[in-house]
């Protein structure tokens, strides 16, 4: 198996664990003093990793293209934990985390459009059979 793969499984498993851990921590305060908690820790946890692994020695190559699509991209990543966080709050972590999981259908379309990934005959099923999972979640 290819590591990435593995990464992603991995990945999958500590996502699946975030929403629910979440939903224990945010009892008594707002989703949005949540999400600032989280993003506090993260922080300090992913720059401790990239010390700990002498990762700053990419920083060279970095270039003012990369910088704009990374904070852009950590611009929509607060923003989807913001609302997220919302959601998890006054809603059951089971429906909006699988809401939040179709966010995989634009992640296949701008994929296709964007970065020329190829979009196959399973990937389209896969995209309706995503979408039909999320009607019937959301589907009171």
């Amino acid at each position: 198996m290819k590591n990435w793969v593995v990464f992603a499984f991995i990945s999958m498993l500590f996502a699946g664990l975030t929403s629910v851990i979440a939903k224990f921590g945010l009892k008594n305060i707002t989703g949005d003093l949540g999400v600032a908690i989280r993003t506090s820790a993260v922080l300090i946890f992913v720059w401790v990793n990239v010390l700990l692994f002498g990762h700053t020695k990419h920083l060279p190559a970095l270039t003012k293209t990369d910088l704009l699509f990374l904070v852009f991209s950590g611009l929509t990543t607060a923003l989807s934990w913001i609302f997220y966080y919302k959601a998890i709050k006054i809603g059951e972590v089971s429906v909006v985390a699988g809401i939040d999981k179709a966010s995989l259908v634009v992640t296949i379309l701008l994929s296709f459009w964007l970065l020329r990934e190829p979009l196959t005959l399973k990937m389209v099923v896969g995209v309706l059979l995503i979408l039909a999972g999320t009607i019937v979640l959301a589907w009171k």
